[in-house]
C-alpha cells in the first residue's frame, strides 16, 4: 500500500518551508518508533525507524538545490550513519520473516541470539551522545526562522525535480531484462527516490492522479526490492554460519534455507516486468 502523500504544503509554498514541514514530521515519526526499539523487539519499531531515517534522507537529498549549507549536509550524513546502525537488525529481520519460509528451529535460535546483539547496537546507536547531538540539530533546522524565500513556489520547483527523478529513472531501467544485481540495485534507489519525491510534492497538484502514480512506483520498488532482498541473503546466510556455536551443525539447514533462497527467480523477475510497464504508463501527475 502506498504511503499517503505529505499533507499541509500548498502550490505556493517555499521549498525551504516546506523541507522544514517534512523534516518535522519525519523526526516526529523517528522519535515515535526509536522510543519502541529503545523499550521493545517489536518488528516494527526498527523497521519503522529506518523508513523515518529514510524519508528524512530522502526529503534533504530532493531539496538540496533550494535548502543547502553544512547543517543540511550534516543532519544528512548523520541520517545515514544511523540508518547504517540499525541495519543488520532490520536485514536479519527480513530474512527470516520475509526472504524464507520454514525456518529450521536451530536457524532460529541462532537467529534470536544474533537479532540480540544487533538491537542492542542498534539501541545504543539510538540512545548515544551522537544521536542526541543528531535530535537537537533536527530540532534546530525546523525552528530556525526561514532565510528570505527566492520567488519560487512548491509547484514550479516540484515539475523541475520530479521530471529529472523520473528521467533518471528510466534511464536507469533500459533494457530491464538484462540487469544483474548491481543493475538492479542502482535502479531500485533512483526509483525510490522517486517515489519519496512524488509522496512529498503530491500535495502541490490538485491531481486525481497522484494516488495511482505513487501506487505505481511503490509496486515497482516492492518488485526490486524482492529481487534486493535475495541478493541480501548471501551475507545473512554468512552471518547465521558465523553466529553458530562449534557443536551446532548449522551447515545442512542454511544448505536448504539457501537453495530456497536462489527458487523463483523467473517469477519474481515477470513481476517486476509487469511493475516496470504499470510505472511507464502511469501519468505525470505534475504534469497532468
Amino acid at each position: 500500500m502506498a504511503p499517503p502523500p505529505e499533507s499541509g504544503l500548498r502550490p505556493d509554498t517555499a521549498p525551504e518551508a516546506a523541507l522544514r514541514h517534512i523534516v518535522a514530521g519525519c523526526h516526529a515519526d523517528l522519535l515515535k518508533y526509536r522510543a519502541i526499539v529503545l523499550k521493545s523487539a517489536r518488528p516494527n519499531g526498527i523497521h519503522q525507524t529506518r523508513v523515518a531515517l529514510r524519508r528524512l534522507r530522502a526529503a534533504f537529498g530532493l531539496f538540496r538545490d533550494a535548502v543547502h549549507g553544512p547543517a543540511v549536509r550534516a543532519l544528512s550524513a548523520e541520517a545515514k550513519w544511523l540508518a547504517r546502525e540499525c541495519g543488520a537488525a532490520r536485514d536479519l529481520q527480513v530474512f527470516l520473516t520475509e526472504t524464507v519460509s520454514d525456518v529450521p528451529p536451530l536457524v532460529r535460535r541462532i537467529g534470536r541470539r544474533l537479532a540480540d546483539i544487533h538491537l542492542r547496537h542498534a539501541r545504543a546507536a539510538l540512545s548515544g551522545a551522537r544521536f542526541a547531538a543528531f535530535d537537537r540539530g533536527l530540532t534546530a533546522f525546523v525552528s530556525r526562522s526561514p532565510a528570505p524565500a527566492p520567488d519560487v513556489r512548491l509547484d514550479a520547483f516540484g515539475r523541475a525535480v520530479l521530471d529529472m527523478h523520473r528521467a533518471k529513472a528510466l534511464r536507469r531501467g533500459r533494457k530491464l531484462h538484462t540487469f544483474d544485481a548491481e543493475r538492479l540495485h542502482r535502479l531500485r534507489i533512483a526509483i525510490k527516490k522517486l517515489r519519496y519525491a512524488a509522496t512529498f510534492l503530491a500535495s502541490a497538484f490538485a491531481s486525481k492522479e497522484a494516488k495511482p502514480y505513487i501506487e505505481a512506483t511503490v509496486r515497482l520498488q516492492g518488485a526490486l526490492g524482492a529481487l534486493n532482498d535475495r541478493a541480501v541473503a548471501a551475507q545473512m546466510l554468512a552471518d547465521l554460519a558465523t553466529a553458530a556455536r562449534p557443536t551446532e551443525d548449522v551447515a545442512p539447514p542454511l544448505k536448504a534455507l539457501a537453495k530456497q533462497v536462489a527458487s523463483g527467480e523467473k517469477r519474481r523477475r515477470r513481476r517486476l516486468e509487469r511493475a516496470w510497464k504499470d510505472f511507464r504508463k502511469a501519468e505525470r501527475f505534475w504534469r497532468a
